[in-house]
């Protein structure tokens, strides 16, 4: 059998890329450096995002589709280039290295989303890795109440030449929030084009460093800071809050559909159903469904997401959010059980991706 492009070519016309559902040739992702040498073939994909979190699983589909295609006997060389940016495009800030981008995310508002977001991240940091907190809800912030450091006021440091804002660092985490910054009394007045110059600033002026994992707590909704996240970095994936009642629900989807856009493209890591049932201290065996029953794992069995965990609704998640303690640091209880939990699942979920 005698190998030529045309067969390639035909074969990744079979495997489509995630991120749209258009195959690669329809996507012009196949770069122009294909070897033909006897059966082996070596060529190169170009993906839209660095890193792309679905390179690994296109890579391999793509040596599969030449093995259904063409003939099993073909030996098969993919490699991953990065896309090519415009000589005129500003070069991406150093000072913020991580590994792994997370949004914690919620349709509306009130579902403890800022709570998951903070305790994940206090999670993850207890596991042992290196982790960054932002809180990005520019109208609303609430992460430094959670973590009792809103009294706090960041410096600036000299970073190779340049001033840039030390994160506050507390319970192993480097955080900040634009809470830090303005009267906790006060309303922030700010017009959309303020509020994404600030939180840019927060990004790309802010001395963050290496990381495994960078949390990112959204505002509730959508709205121009979800689309400046986007544009700004490259995030892994998404984590989505909701309680389990229908009305957080419906809100729940249509966040969902925002990082599933053909535009946006940030898979969803998974759904965390937050009060998912009341339970009394003195009966902590006893389970009621306030805001009704396995809402979120009816969503995720739906939508073929994981559900990464039921969080109960428990005085000690409140206590300890007012005291600035995250219910992750009480490995014993019940809610500390359920957040360290989730961090693991979503340590195993990036994996995954």
């Amino acid at each position: 059998m005698t190998l030529y492009p045309k067969l390639i070519h035909d074969a990744l016309m079979t495997v489509r890329y995630p991120g749209n559902g258009k195959n690669l040739m329809e996507n012009a992702m196949l770069y122009d450096d294909m070897r033909i040498d006897g059966m082996n073939v070596t060529f190169s994909l170009v993906f839209p995002k660095n890193p792309d979190p679905f390179s690994k699983s296109v890579c391999k589909a793509a040596e599969a589709a030449i093995h259904r295609e063409v003939s099993p006997n073909v030996n098969v060389t993919v490699n991953v280039k990065a896309p090519e940016t415009s000589a005129q495009e500003e070069p991406r800030t150093t000072y913020l290295r991580p590994k792994h981008i997370i949004a914690v995310s919620s349709g509306k508002g009130g579902v403890g989303k800022s709570t998951v977001a903070v305790n994940l991240a206090v999670g993850l940091a207890r596991l042992g890795m290196k982790v960054g907190l932002l809180d990005t809800d520019i109208f609303g912030p609430s992460v430094p109440k959670m973590l009792k450091v809103e009294d706090e006021r960041p410096i600036a440091i000299n970073f190779d030449g340049k001033d840039l804002i030390q994160p506050i660092e507390k319970y192993g985490l480097k955080l900040l929030s634009i809470g830090f910054f303005v009267d906790p009394d006060q309303p922030t007045l700010w017009r959309g084009a303020m509020a994404t110059n600030a939180l840019k600033q927060l990004l790309t002026e802010a001395n963050w460093g290496d990381l495994d994992y960078f949390i990112l707590d959204t505002p509730p909704g959508t709205s121009d800071v979800h689309l400046t996240l986007i544009h700004e970095l490259n995030i892994s994936g998404a984590i989505i809050v909701s309680t389990p009642q229908q009305v957080a629900l419906a809100d729940a989807r249509k966040g969902i559909n925002m990082y599933l856009n053909d535009k946006v493209n940030v898979p969803i890591l998974g759904l965390v159903e937050n009060m998912a049932w009341f339970t009394p201290k003195e009966l902590p065996e006893n389970k009621y469904y306030i805001f009704g029953k396995e809402g979120c794992a009816r969503l995720a069995e739906e939508l073929n997401v994981p559900l990464l965990a039921q969080i109960p609704l428990v005085q000690g998640i409140q206590e300890s959010g007012d005291a600035g303690t995250p219910a992750v640091l009480q490995p014993a209880s019940p809610e500390g059980i359920a957040f360290m939990s989730l961090a693991a699942k979503v340590v195993r979920a990036v994996d995954r991706q």
